[in-house]
């Protein structure tokens, strides 16, 4: 579920080969914008998500962009809905996948910033003797190892029961049950020495802002992120909510084989992701998120200064890095764009902000193959450098 590691990712990819799927053969929709922020079309955006649908195989593909002149232009192209033809909903819900560390990081620096957590102060000291095991020893990881994925707890998501989302899709998991399942696992590699993606990481993070806060971690997000800077399309679902609140293209999971059903994973059980990546939102809100937050709206200007603080993740795309909860892209015009992006079992999204203001995020509502997602990152590079 949402961004999975590099190695677990690879090995799915090894198993699911796409072809042009019957969303393709559909007539392609797409919004037409107000009068008011009205750009000339065909623009690049379109002609990218276009492609994303018609070369690429995706059902639907939704985008909002932010441009260097101050306007939002928002996008859409393919079906929201396989089994009827239906239109994709102007800027339409989705599951965000892994931008929801940014929200679980941001809120973990202001408990920093209140004084209530230590960023360099090891785990131990808030969940004693919770995270034990082969190799993993809370009391030699820190809350900015778990921020920045350099703690080396194993992925939760490799364990077993976990791999195919059939037989999950309602089910409800206690985040401690997720846990359990990674410290089943080997360390991949002594604390603060390597870099490696881990879901688990986030699990952890979310059981940190519980124990100091004493209250859910989908309140603390809501009352902290999503009420502060008033994103009307965000929310981390209760518990057993399965369905998206408004409007939104339906998500599908990746075809096993050219000739397989295309299965609808729209409605689902959000927990088996929790704090590592059950935030819904809608693309423009996921921009206006970014925004305030590299805007210093979110975060004291020390403890931004720390979220973009950052380590190497080339495994993640040439150039990237990663910072607590955030990442760095370079731009093929130059400077780098900010965000996370995420992955849910049905949606996939990218996307970020600039230094200086533009704003995008694109979703596909199916998880691509790795030459589709360099396409889909390729368009959030042509939406901010045109």
């Amino acid at each position: 579920m949402n961004e999975h590691s590099p190695q677990r990712t690879a090995r799915r990819l090894r198993m699911v080969r796409y072809a042009t799927t019957a969303a393709a053969g559909l007539a392609l929709t797409a919004l037409t914008p107000t009068a008011a922020t009205a750009a000339p079309r065909p623009d690049v955006v379109q002609q990218r998500l276009d492609a994303l649908v018609q070369e690429d195989g995706m059902p639907a593909a939704l985008a909002t962009v932010k441009g260097r002149d101050g306007r939002t232009r928002t996008y859409t192209s393919g079906v929201g809905d396989l089994a009827t033809g239906a239109k994709v909903p102007v800027d339409g819900q989705l599951r965000a996948g892994s931008n929801t560390k940014a929200f679980t990081a941001v809120v973990v620096l202001q408990l920093v910033a209140e004084g209530k957590v230590g960023l360099d102060t090891d785990i131990d000291t808030y969940l004693p003797g919770l995270l034990r095991g082969d190799g993993i020893d809370g009391r030699k990881i820190t809350v900015r190892q778990l921020l920045q994925h350099t703690s080396g707890l194993p992925e939760y998501m490799e364990a077993p029961g976990l791999t195919d989302f059939t037989t999950i899709q309602y089910r409800y998991f206690e985040p401690r049950e997720l846990l359990d399942g990674a410290l089943a696992q080997k360390a991949l590699f002594p604390a603060g020495t390597d870099w490696a993606y881990s879901n688990t990481n986030y699990l952890v993070a979310g059981l940190l802002v519980q124990k100091v806060t004493g209250r859910p971690y989908g309140e603390e997000v809501t009352k902290r992120v999503i009420d502060r800077i008033g994103l009307r399309h965000t929310y981390v679902p209760a518990t057993g909510e399965t369905a998206l609140r408004e409007p939104h293209p339906h998500g599908y999971l990746p075809r096993t084989a050219p000739d397989a059903p295309q299965v609808d994973y729209t409605e689902m059980d959000s927990s088996m992701a929790w704090a590592a990546g059950a935030v819904v939102s809608t693309n423009s809100d996921l921009n206006t998120f970014y925004g305030a937050l590299l805007a210093g709206r979110l975060l004291p200007a020390a403890q931004l200064a720390q979220m973009r603080t950052t380590v190497p993740a080339e495994l993640l795309g040439p150039g990237v890095r990663y910072g607590l909860g955030i990442q760095s892209r370079p731009l093929t015009c130059g400077g780098l764009v900010w965000g996370h992006g995420g992955t849910a079992a049905a949606y996939r999204n990218r996307g970020g902000v600039t230094e200086d203001g533009r704003a995008v995020s694109i979703t596909v509502t199916t998880v691509p193959d790795a030459p589709a997602t360099k396409h889909l990152t390729d368009a959030v590079d042509a939406a901010l450098c045109r």
